[in-house]
């Protein structure tokens, strides 16, 4: 059990102590359904996650339902426990989580794998799913990594695809008539595999080919494939939480976190959130304007922040933007609005984000050329990146930052060029406006290396080797001389590992198994990448990690995610990616359907459209 004394050992003992502004806290009875929602990650950056805020408060409307929160224990602290031999808790009751019903991860990033099985080793909990007894919870996960669950096959129960609130609440009608059974764990998964969003891994066999690819993937019971994505059709009537957990410690995103629409019309081919979360679904302008005022009274932030994966495409925007400045002005509360694109930067705009908070804005090109551009469909011009730059910069700001990536597929050495062209454009360009005035100008060129994904147009190209992306690197930092450009680039080994996962298979879990095993653990954190542990454990797995993360893949070829219906037909994403390489662009999708098949859902923009 945890104590005050134990808390001494430790940096920051307020994120493992709970009893923060909001906490739900119950009485446990019998027969009380118990959840552990848990982040792989440290406390600062799950507290920042929207998705754990709504689901924590949807399971705790439940009477019969107790949702406690579970991250990822820093080292100091995962050390002070081996020692005392205290298990992995909640932080509402401080009970392990070994005895509750259910143990749930979000899947975020790829990186975090090792953190999965971690913390269920710090919770004594079986690491593979078939070594678990009928007394141990049933451990399952969602997320965007969710869409290809392969390499955590053999680690979880069940996965949940799509948006959770609906089907979890089923999951749970489906458990307590189970236990009325008294049945085993394998009737329970039987039961809720007939629910439309669940896959259970333990139902499905895999046979390979002796290249490696897979030769067939099929049910055991011989039973047709069904596995198809849940989605919320009426954003205005999902629940939203207005009182959140209020962290006594600081977090990442520190702030009321305002979900104006899910989805994104855009189509960047590379974007995996782009796809996987279609169709594009609003909220209202007065829906959203009465969960801020809610959300600002219950929880006393100063800031809210509208999220979403392009904000400026919000159909109502500067009429939503226009009434919460307005609601919130007497109230000193501030507007943060992130996600923006190139091509919808307007002087209205900025003067609104000036009069909010005055900080350093980031544009991401992505890509260098306009063939480039047109290759990745982002459908802006070195006209539109530069046109942001002039507005931004006659509107008072001399900080910008300009994202990039590098090895896109087609890239060649002419797109890195681009780059470098940009980048000292923008500098010419800030000199021009502000002739003759001191100030110091600050242009961040941020580069990171593209990872093909699943269901993307790109998912069947590979990575560049990472000696072309060193040589990539080392040509910009070569070239961006001015003094006033900063370089930052990300660490290719990262890029690497994260495309490994990414289009693993079920083989993948070995190795993710063995790297734990040799102690890898935060791999995505600053400095948190062992990769030789890793490379270690693909050798003990008999894997080649380049196989899975740089080879090419046919058309033909049966993926490790393909069995998922996500909406998005295998049809489309080809075509998508035939068009990238005859360097052709797709319209958004308020400009025209592009038929990509999302309409089955009988929801959001793209139904509206094409009806």
């Amino acid at each position: 059990m945890i104590n005050n004394k134990n808390m001494l050992e430790i940096q920051n003992p307020t994120i493992y102590m709970g009893n923060e502004l909001n906490q739900v806290n119950k009485e446990v009875s019998s027969g009380m359904i118990r959840c552990a929602f848990c982040f792989p990650e440290v406390y600062e950056i799950g507290m920042s996650y929207l998705g754990m805020k709504i689901l924590y408060n949807i399971l705790n409307m439940r009477q019969d339902t107790y949702c406690e929160r579970v991250f990822a224990p820093k080292l100091d602290m995962e050390e002070m426990m081996r020692k005392n031999s205290i298990e992995l808790y909640g932080l509402e009751s401080k009970d392990s989580i070994r005895n509750f019903d259910f143990v749930t991860f979000t899947l975020q990033y790829e990186l975090t794998y090792t953190n999965i099985l971690n913390m269920l080793d710090l919770a004594k909990i079986s690491i593979f799913a078939k070594d678990r007894s009928g007394d141990m919870p049933f451990v399952f996960a969602g997320g965007p990594c969710a869409y290809n669950p392969e390499p955590l096959a053999e680690f979880l129960d069940f996965f949940v695809l799509g948006e959770g609130e609906e089907v979890l609440l089923e999951v749970l009608d489906e458990y307590k008539e189970w236990k009325k059974t008294k049945g085993n764990r394998e009737d329970f998964l039987k039961q809720i595999d007939k629910i439309q969003g669940i896959y259970v891994p333990s139902l499905y066999e895999v046979e390979y080919n002796e290249d490696g690819t897979i030769n067939t993937f099929k049910r055991k019971d011989g039973k047709n494939i069904n596995v198809k994505k849940r989605i919320i059709k009426d954003l205005d009537k999902a629940i939203f939480p207005t009182s959140p957990v209020v962290p006594y410690s600081k977090i990442v995103h520190d702030r009321i976190m305002l979900e104006v629409f899910r989805g994104c019309i855009r189509g960047c081919r590379f974007c995996q959130a782009g796809y996987v979360y279609r169709p594009v679904r609003e909220k209202s302008v007065d829906r959203l304007v009465e969960l801020a005022k809610e959300s600002i009274q219950n929880t006393g932030y100063n800031e809210i922040s509208l999220t979403s994966l392009s904000t400026s495409d919000y159909t109502c925007f500067y009429e939503l933007t226009n009434r919460l400045l307005e609601e919130m002005e007497d109230k000193k509360v501030s507007i943060s609005l992130p996600s923006l694109r190139i091509d919808s930067i307007k002087p209205e705009l900025l003067e609104q984000i000036k009069s909010i908070k005055k900080s350093g804005l980031t544009y991401a090109p992505e890509a260098g050329t306009q063939r480039l551009r047109d290759v990745i469909n982002k459908n802006v011009t070195e006209d539109n990146i530069l046109d942001a730059c002039k507005i931004t910069f006659e509107k008072g700001w001399n900080t910008v930052k300009l994202y990039f990536m590098i090895g896109l597929p087609t890239e060649t050495f002419d797109d890195i060029d681009g780059i470098i062209s940009i980048a000292n454009k923008v500098v010419g360009l800030y000199h021009k406006i502000n002739k003759g005035k001191k100030s110091r100008l600050n242009v961040t060129v941020s580069v990171s290396t593209f990872v093909p994904k699943p269901f993307t147009a790109f998912q069947w190209v590979g990575q560049d080797d990472n000696e072309l992306i060193n040589e990539k690197i080392e040509y910009l930092k070569r070239k961006l001389t001015n003094r006033e450009i900063s370089f930052h680039w990300n660490n290719f080994n990262t890029s690497f590992l994260e495309a490994i996962i990414a289009r693993g298979d079920r083989r993948i879990g070995n190795a993710i198994y063995e790297a734990w095993k040799l102690g890898c653990k935060f791999d995505g954190s600053e400095n948190g990448l062992d990769f030789d542990k890793w490379e270690r454990a693909f050798e003990i797995s008999n894997i080649d990690p380049k196989w899975y993360a740089k080879r090419e893949r046919d058309i033909q070829e049966i993926l490790p995610w393909e069995f998922i219906n996500l909406g998005v037909t295998k049809k489309f994403l080809i075509s998508e990616y035939n068009k990238a390489l005859n360097e052709q662009t797709t319209p958004n999708c308020r400009l025209k359907c592009s038929g990509c098949g999302m309409s089955e859902f009988k929801g959001g923009a793209c139904f509206e459209s094409k009806i």
